[in-house]
């Protein structure tokens, strides 16, 4: 058998929802693993009809473009849902919006019924917004808060797509042990949960890969006395970007900073929860006023950052925070620095340059001022460019 990249554990799902732990013992260790990874689908764009809009700006300019070229972008649209006095109590977005074409509205014909096509982003507040009673419906806003008019109601007529068939996880030269073992010795059928961890080389745990339900097996062509087991899983997969994560953890946390400077964006978020999934809580902050530097030569994107931050504070493979709502968690304490203290950050100008000095859209990632900004926000960081 070759070295398992795979620990198989029995589990109860029934157990962990009782707050007890909820998997039991090791079942198998596999070599390698089939469909396990899968980037998460695109977000679903909707077609949308803005009902009863008197449109100005520029959402009007864009009625005119769309007119003469068929459909043309917008930009972020917002939403904001107003009560009976006119005032704002919530908003909802849609990002990469497309004017897709408008027609007299039915029930005022001095008002325009607009179709538009976008993406709803993820901190979406609503699934769908909601007019109060007496409302006179929404005020229309741009990617910068510049207004685009006001509409009556909004219908959603997109279809909802099927879902599409997923193929079940296989493990690959498996070595079963236990419970397991006795189970496929017994000709048994009904082989319960189990759940699947990623395991570095000296066979600790390295993350969670998948959960699910342990329904056949096969004797492997990768030796005798090995099988290969096949999982309905009812976990998300891990994405593509997982797997190269996993091998650069592949000896347990790294040693050398930067190691994750050599994965792409969607490598990094995933560094990023690796990482999270390795901090050790409870340990001693270092005391108020500590000096931290960042290696700023790989900061090309939001996720970049956080992995350098985080090795500033905690050493390689380090976390402290993934977003500026978790570091703004971690800058209370108990996760490594006290603050107020002092962050140099080196070769600043490379994020200067990648970030840009201001956001492209309204909800889009902060951009380098914005993450100094942020840092100095009551005096907590105390930041020196280098």
């Amino acid at each position: 058998m070759g070295a398992p990249k795979y620990v198989l554990l029995s589990y109860d799902r029934e157990a962990e929802f009782e707050g007890e732990e909820g998997y039991e013992e090791t079942w198998a260790l596999c070599e390698d693993a089939e469909d396990l990874f899968a980037d998460p689908p695109p977000p679903l764009r909707g077609v949308y009809e803005l009902l009863g809009c008197a449109p100005e700006g520029r959402l009007s300019e864009a009625l005119t473009r769309a007119r003469a070229e068929g459909s043309t972008p917008l930009g972020t649209l917002t939403l904001e849902i107003l009560d009976k006095t006119g005032a704002a109590v919530g908003e909802w977005h849609l990002e990469e919006a497309r004017l897709l074409g408008d027609r007299p509205c039915a029930r005022d014909l001095t008002l325009r019924d607009i179709t538009i096509e976008g993406t709803e982003p993820d901190h979406n507040p609503y699934d769908y917004p909601r007019r109060p009673p007496l409302s006179p419906g929404y005020r229309l806003l741009g990617s910068h808060g510049e207004p685009h008019g006001t509409c009556r109601d909004l219908a959603c007529v997109r279809e909802v797509p099927d879902e599409p068939m997923e193929p079940p996880l296989r493990l690959l030269g498996c070595s079963p042990q236990g419970a397991l073992r006795t189970a496929l010795d017994a000709g048994e059928e009904d082989l319960g949960h189990a759940k699947v961890l990623r395991i570095d080389t000296s066979g600790r745990p390295l993350q969670s890969a998948a959960e699910g339900e342990l329904r056949a097996w096969i004797p492997s062509a990768r030796g005798p006395g090995l099988v290969d087991l096949t999982l309905d899983l009812w976990s998300e997969r891990p994405p593509f970007a997982a797997d190269e994560v996993w091998e650069l953890w592949s000896e347990g946390r790294p040693t050398e900073s930067n190691r994750w400077a050599r994965c792409d964006s969607e490598g990094r978020q995933f560094w990023l929860r690796t990482a999270l999934d390795h901090h050790v809580h409870g340990g001693q902050d270092r005391s108020p006023g500590t000096m931290y530097h960042l290696d700023g030569r790989h900061i090309t994107d939001l996720p970049g950052f956080f992995c350098a931050l985080g090795e500033a504070v905690n050493g390689p493979g380090g976390y402290f925070g993934w977003g500026l709502d978790a570091l703004d968690d971690c800058l209370m304490g108990r996760w490594g620095a006290t603050p107020p203290l002092s962050l140099v950050w080196h070769d600043s100008e490379v994020a200067r340059r990648c970030l840009g000095v201001t956001p492209e859209a309204l909800h889009g990632p902060p951009a380098f001022e914005e993450l100094l900004a942020f840092l100095a926000e009551g005096d907590r960081v105390d930041v020196h460019l280098a």
